[in-house]
């Protein structure tokens, strides 16, 4: 009988201490996980400073010969990957305005009168989020530049101190500034990076062949890019005055200076479809926003905003500016064409760059 009980202790101390065994091996590979998605993120931030290094001032130009880089346009698709490329741009949807993007063509380069994709982040994204897009845009020849809003990415302005859309837009208007006088670019922008798109238009339509939003902040005269995402928050009023997202970078006694939503809130609505990597990535990298200039009601004007041509991209599965807004947006203000992105997230440069790319070719190469 005592045997008998010694044989059960021994036995039930083996099974505690298989599954001890199993439930350490499992939380060392959650573990290693962790890790292994944390070393990806940092290589992937550091990748973006070193690049940063050879950036001109605060723009993010991909400096460097692109030729190595470049695909065969007959395959744009051709990076191991085929299939998948081919899966994605299909995702584009029906309501994707006809015509397809020849690239087969050898002379698709040339028919292309700007080559020059000139691309604006979100709130709190920097130049680094188009490094998908960049990459797809160099390979089959053309010339994307990133660009660093005032107090984003690696422009180290206190975001505190950036009150106004003039401000803000900076950097993307001495670029255009810059620009020879025979030279016109195509603007793409995401999010509130919008409204920067109808700034630069109002006051350098000259130099903009097209404007592309990316579900993006196309507001009209007279309104404020904060009403845009009011829509899906609710009350402004409420968010103003219990929101624990905002910074009061002059004091409480203060209005709030910008706002930055905690990691949680940020993947539940911008990331709700991106790879697991680019979320990491985007989780280091992302900085608060300054809040003025999307509390800044745009003076837009039919002679100069109204007459440059624009393009509205729609996300379907977005959380961060619901098909229901993007729709208000583009029937208030209505673009040239509309295109609508199946089974992406807020950020289609991360979750579906293939279709976001087969778009930008196609509307580049609309007369």
């Amino acid at each position: 009988m005592g045997n008998s009980l010694i044989c059960k202790s021994k036995k039930d101390v083996k099974e505690i201490g298989s599954r001890s065994k199993r439930m350490g091996r499992s939380q060392r590979k959650l573990q290693s996980e962790e890790e292994y998605l944390q070393k990806q993120a940092l290589s992937l931030a550091l990748q973006q400073l070193q690049l940063s290094q050879r950036f001109d001032g605060s723009t993010s130009k991909r400096i460097g010969s692109t030729s190595s880089r470049r695909r065969n346009l007959s395959d744009p698709f051709s990076n191991g990957k085929q299939g998948q490329g081919k899966r994605d741009s299909k995702l584009c949807g029906a309501d994707v305005t006809s015509g397809e993007v020849n690239l087969q063509a050898p002379d698709f380069l040339e028919n292309l009168k700007e080559k020059k994709f000139v691309l604006i982040h979100g709130e709190g994204f920097g130049a680094w989020c188009w490094y998908k897009t960049i990459s797809l845009l160099e390979e089959v020849g053309l010339s994307p530049i990133a660009i660093d809003l005032k107090g984003s990415g690696i422009d180290l302005t206190d975001t505190n101190r950036v009150n106004t859309i003039a401000e803000y837009s900076k950097p993307l208007t001495d670029y255009l500034q810059d620009l020879p006088d025979d030279e016109k670019v195509v603007l793409v922008g995401h999010s509130s990076g919008g409204a920067c798109l109808s700034y630069a238009l109002e006051h350098f339509s000259n130099k903009i062949s097209k404007a592309i939003y990316v579900c993006a902040t196309m507001v009209a005269t007279g309104q404020r890019p904060f009403d845009v995402f009011m829509e899906e928050l609710g009350s402004g009023e409420i968010f103003m005055k219990d929101s624990k997202f905002l910074i009061y970078g002059n004091g409480k006694d203060k209005p709030p200076t910008g706002f930055m939503f905690e990691k949680e809130q940020i993947k539940g609505l911008y990331f709700n479809q991106s790879p697991t990597k680019d979320v990491a990535l985007a989780m280091v990298s992302m900085r608060p926003f300054p809040l003025g200039p999307v509390m800044e009601k745009l003076s837009l004007s039919p002679e100069n905003y109204g007459t440059g041509r624009r393009f509205f991209i729609q996300t379907l599965d977005d959380h961060a500016l619901s098909p229901d807004v993007q729709e208000k947006l583009v029937r208030e203000n209505p673009p040239e064409r509309v295109f609508k992105i199946k089974g992406s997230d807020h950020c289609p440069f991360f979750s579906k760059p293939q279709s976001l790319h087969k778009i930008l070719l196609e509307i580049a190469q609309i007369p």
